[in-house]
C-alpha cells in the first residue's frame, strides 16, 4: 500500500471522513454533519447560554462542545460559574440563582437550517449516569412554545421512578404555555435486558415525518407513532393550527442536541463526572417527489 492509501486508511479509522452515508430509495440527503473536522463545531451550529429551562442544574456554554475523532462531544462537568444575570429579588429561577455548579452545552440549527417533513438519523452514544439528561429534539421556527410544536426524538431521564428512553411530541393546549403531550416512555431495562452492554455502544435514532404521521425509532424498533390528525393547537392565537402538518410559508423545524443535568435527570452523581454525550452524525433526508423516485 502506498503512503497516500495508508494515510487515507488511518483517517478512516480515526475520523468519520470515510464513513458511508446511508442512501434511501426515494429520498435525498438535504443536510448533514459528519463531525469530521476536529475543533469547534461547524458554524451552522448555534448555542444556548446560561440557565434556560426546566430548572436544570447546568449552565450552558459553547466551550463544552467539541469535535474530536469524528464525533461531536458534549461534556457535562463539575464547574462553578457565576450567574451573570443574578437578581436575588427576581421570582424567576434563571435569575435568582447566584451560580451554577455544573456546565454543559446545547447546540441548535435555529439560524441556519429548518425543514418540514423528512427523515432524521442520529447515531449517538448517550450518558446514562444518574443526573444526565441527553436529548435529540426539534422545535418549530414560528410562534412560541408549545404552539410551534416540539418533537423529542430522544430523551433519557427518570420517568415514574425509573430511567427511561422517551420519544415524544407536544403542541399547544387551551392556555398559553400549556402543552398537550403524546409521550412514549420505554424503561431503560427494556434495552439492557437485551444487551447488558447497551450503554457502552452507539445507537441509531430515526424519525420519519410526513403529512400524516411522525414515527420515532431506536435501532429499528418503533417507539412512538404520532397521528398528526390529532395535533392541532387547542387554544390561543394559534388555535386550530397544526404545527406538524401544515403548508404555512417558511414554517419548519430546527434541530437541537443538548445534555441537561439534574431536574428530571435526577440528582447528579458527581462520582460519574464528567458526563460525555457522543454524536457520530446527524443526517436529514427528504422525499424526492418524482414519478421515478
Amino acid at each position: 500500500m502506498n503512503k497516500t492509501l495508508c494515510l487515507l486508511a488511518i483517517m478512516c479509522l480515526s475520523t468519520a471522513a470515510c464513513a458511508k452515508v446511508n442512501r434511501y430509495k426515494g429520498y435525498r440527503l438535504v443536510w448533514h454533519d459528519e463531525f469530521d473536522k476536529d475543533g469547534k463545531p461547524a458554524d451552522h451550529w448555534d448555542y444556548e447560554h446560561g440557565f434556560v429551562r426546566n430548572e436544570e442544574e447546568q449552565w450552558y456554554q459553547s466551550e463544552n462542545a467539541t469535535v474530536k475523532n469524528g464525533m461531536l462531544v458534549i461534556e457535562g462537568r463539575r464547574e462553578t460559574v457565576d450567574n451573570t444575570r443574578y437578581d436575588p429579588e427576581s421570582p424567576k429561577w434563571q435569575l435568582n440563582r447566584r451560580e451554577a455548579r455544573y456546565t454543559s452545552a446545547s447546540l441548535n440549527t435555529r439560524k441556519s437550517f429548518h425543514f418540514r417533513y423528512g427523515r432524521v438519523e442520529v447515531r449517538a452514544k448517550i450518558p446514562t449516569a444518574t443526573g444526565a439528561w441527553p436529548a435529540i429534539w426539534m422545535l418549530g421556527n414560528q410562534q412560541e412554545w408549545p404552539e410551534s410544536g416540539e418533537v423529542d426524538i430522544m430523551e433519557y431521564y427518570i420517568r415514574d421512578g425509573q430511567p427511561s428512553i422517551l420519544a415524544n411530541a407536544c403542541w399547544g393546549g387551551e392556555k398559553r404555555w400549556e402543552a398537550v403531550w403524546n409521550t412514549s416512555a420505554t424503561p431503560f431495562t427494556h434495552f439492557t435486558e437485551q444487551d447488558p452492554d447497551w450503554a457502552d455502544k452507539f445507537h441509531l435514532w430515526r424519525m420519519d415525518w410526513d403529512e400524516e404521521y411522525i414515527r420515532i425509532y431506536l435501532d429499528g424498533e418503533l417507539l412512538n407513532e404520532i397521528d398528526l390528525s390529532q395535533t392541532q393547537n387547542k387554544g390561543g392565537k394559534q388555535q386550530g393550527f397544526n404545527p406538524f402538518s401544515n403548508d404555512a410559508e417558511g414554517f419548519g423545524d430546527y434541530l437541537l442536541l443538548n445534555l441537561a443535568m439534574g431536574s428530571s435527570g435526577g440528582e447528579v452523581d458527581e462520582s460519574q463526572l464528567p458526563f460525555h454525550y457522543y454524536i457520530d452524525f446527524v443526517r436529514v433526508y427528504q422525499k424526492i417527489y418524482s414519478p421515478n423516485a
